[in-house]
């Protein structure tokens, strides 16, 4: 039971503090790698998965993003303004998923950056994703081969995809990349206002409903002015 998500959403408001000085008067999603801002990496990935339309929310510096991506094709950019506002990563989602519609669509951050391996990793997640068994699937890179990162990682992954959440003091082989697929009627009821995403992920995996894809090919974590230059040593390394 694949799926081909026509529509995304890309979280873009963050306020990028652990990206400090280079997000001083610029919002992270258009810092550069490789000479492109991130968005712009995330955003040609959308576009090469078929995907028509993407919504972009904003609220750090949000009209720096709104120029940026006023004359993009493909996909379609749609604004969803959060200028006034903090919704957190869930609230943003509620907020805009009546521009999402009522299909499984693409979820990205705008920081989010890997390199593809055989195969385009979001085709990869539309071809899994079964909203019979599913109302998220999210894309895991292996920790050991993740690029910038250095923490415990986010879950532990069975044979059939099934995800098990870290335990405190736990470590764990896998972390989560950056980009889903998600089922909008996983947000039916959910809490108003400010709240995270991760109060959803945990929510699926109560109910068995959360699963993971291994990424195939190479995950950079590009969360400091640090990883930026080994994020482009190795986007570079790929395509030279």
């Amino acid at each position: 039971m694949s799926v081909s998500p026509t529509k995304a959403m890309v979280l873009a408001a963050g306020l990028g503090l652990r990206m400090r000085p280079l997000t001083d008067h610029m919002p992270k999603p258009l810092v550069s790698v490789a000479g492109q801002p991130l968005l712009d990496h995330v955003l040609d990935k959308l576009a090469g998965a078929g995907v028509g339309e993407a919504v972009v929310n904003v609220h750090y510096l949000p009209d720096q993003i709104i120029q940026h991506t006023a004359n993009r094709k493909r996909p379609r950019i749609v604004i969803s303004d959060e200028r006034d506002e903090v919704l957190g990563t869930g609230g943003a989602v509620v907020k805009a998923l009546p521009l999402l519609g009522k299909e499984p669509f693409f979820h990205l951050n705008a920081d989010t950056m890997w390199i593809d391996g055989v195969r385009p990793n979001l085709e990869r997640l539309a071809e899994t994703f079964d909203a019979d068994r599913m109302d998220i699937l999210l894309l895991m890179a292996p920790t050991t081969s993740s690029i910038g990162y250095a923490g415990r990682g986010d879950y532990a992954m069975l044979p059939d995809g099934a995800l098990r959440k870290r335990r405190e003091h736990q470590v764990v082989p896998f972390v989560y990349a950056g980009a889903a697929i998600m089922s909008p009627s996983l947000f039916a009821d959910a809490p108003k206002g400010e709240f995270s995403l991760t109060k959803m992920f945990d929510r699926a995996n109560e109910q068995e409903r959360l699963f993971g894809l291994r990424l195939d090919g190479v995950w950079m974590h590009v969360g400091t002015p640090d990883a930026v230059q080994a994020a482009e040593e190795a986007f570079l390394e790929s395509v030279a």
